[in-house]
């Protein structure tokens, strides 16, 4: 076995009441005394920014930008980066969901070393460390508060991109399962299969020792290792177990917080193992329609799950069995019926199950297909490394 590591937040405080509890710690352990807050209007209404800012120590200033919107055009980003630089922060805040976290990260780089967010896309691309970030999720998803990535939307190009280094991972993540209880059925529902996708993807990665990565590049991916695939079973049994519940009463406390922890482990897995051939195919369906990543990748992801499986029917099985998935026959018939079970929470949590269903007309699909297959940095993490645009021209027209 070729040698992995495993990366993580610096820290992480999990648990009812993190934030009243645990920020001032975080703010103390920084030495910081001014903070800029990344959220969005939505959250500002629900009082999450209020119960932040009542957590921060005695002393401490801060100015929030409310503006970000879902899948975050880089133009926004870079009005949340002139916003910042007025403020002129010790910390960065990220409160929300994975787009306003993300951009808290962006903001955070361009801080600490300037040029513009489409100047860092791609892997590794970040020179050194950022603006002291803290993250405190408020959807269960994108494991964002743990991870290396930070995913906004090239306009020009109608597709999202994303920037990865290890300096993206926020010094803390606060993670509060009560923030999450304000979060509406749909966006419960796309951020839960959002999770159910990063814990599946990281889990059916190409193996560490195998990872096809071409000499002279540097990836903050790895392929599967020991601690991404208990990580990534673990996040699977606790979608399995809560999704449903989640979203159907969002008061339903158990439920929110074994879906936190669900996230923020898919988090810790994929952002260490990878994501691979559904999230390079969301990326130019997202930026096309502007359906939201999670919807996105639950869609697609059974149909990538179906191209993958000759290369993994053993770990498609395990899926099922953390799913709560039984029948007799054999690993290969446990892992179709695996299949059938995601595209059952599928359609039992709302998720769209054609792409016809989202806007997207046939004659994008060749498009999509070119887009995809040029990101290469997803590719090489699939198990089963798709040859050329056409084969993945024929996934996107059975989920069509």
């Amino acid at each position: 076995m070729r040698t992995w590591s495993f990366s993580s937040a610096g820290a992480l405080f999990f648990g009812r009441h993190a934030v009243r509890h645990h920020l001032r710690e975080a703010f103390e352990r920084l030495n910081a005394k001014r903070a800029f807050v990344v959220t969005d209007a939505i959250l500002v209404k629900a009082g999450l920014l209020a119960q932040t800012s009542e957590a921060l120590p005695a002393g401490v200033t801060f100015e929030a930008f409310d503006k970000i919107t879902p899948e975050p055009g880089v133009e926004l980003v870079r009005e949340c980066v002139a916003a910042a630089r007025t403020c002129n922060p010790d910390v960065i805040i990220g409160l929300g969901g994975g787009s306003n976290m993300d951009t808290a990260k962006l903001v955070s780089m361009i801080l600490a070393h300037g040029g513009d967010p489409l100047d860092y896309t791609g892997d590794c691309r970040v020179p050194g460390p950022v603006k002291p970030l803290i993250c405190i999720p408020t959807t269960a998803g994108t494991g964002s508060e743990v991870s290396a990535a930070a995913v906004f939307t090239d306009t020009a190009n109608h597709i999202k991109v994303s920037c990865l280094s290890p300096f993206l991972r926020p010094n803390f993540a606060i993670v509060d399962p009560l923030f999450t209880v304000s979060c509406p059925p749909k966006v419960t529902a796309d951020s839960g299969i959002d999770a159910l996708t990063h814990a599946i993807e990281g889990f059916c990665a190409c193996d560490n020792d195998a990872f096809p990565l071409p000499s002279g590049e540097k990836s903050v991916y790895q392929g599967k290792n020991p601690m991404a695939d208990a990580m990534a079973r673990e996040a699977i049994t606790l979608v399995g177990k809560y999704l449903r519940r989640a979203v159907k009463d969002g008061n339903d406390l158990e439920a929110r917080d074994g879906m936190a922890l669900a996230a923020t482990l898919g988090g810790l897995a994929f952002s260490n193992a990878g994501v691979a051939l559904v999230h390079a195919m969301e990326y130019p369906v997202g930026g096309a329609v502007h359906v939201s990543h999670g919807a996105g990748n639950g869609l697609l992801l059974p149909f990538v799950m179906r191209f993958n499986l000759d290369k993994r029917v053993r770990e498609t099985a395990t899926i099922g069995g953390a799913l709560g998935v039984t029948v007799s026959g054999g690993p290969d018939a446990n892992a179709e019926a695996t299949i059938r079970e995601i595209e059952q929470l599928r359609k039992d949590i709302g998720i769209p199950t054609r792409l016809r269903d989202i806007g997207v007309t046939e004659d994008m699909l060749p498009g999509f297909a070119a887009k995809a297959f040029a990101i290469k940095r997803l590719m090489r993490v699939n198990p089963r490394m798709p040859q050329n645009e056409g084969e993945i021209l024929e996934i996107y027209k059975a989920a069509w």
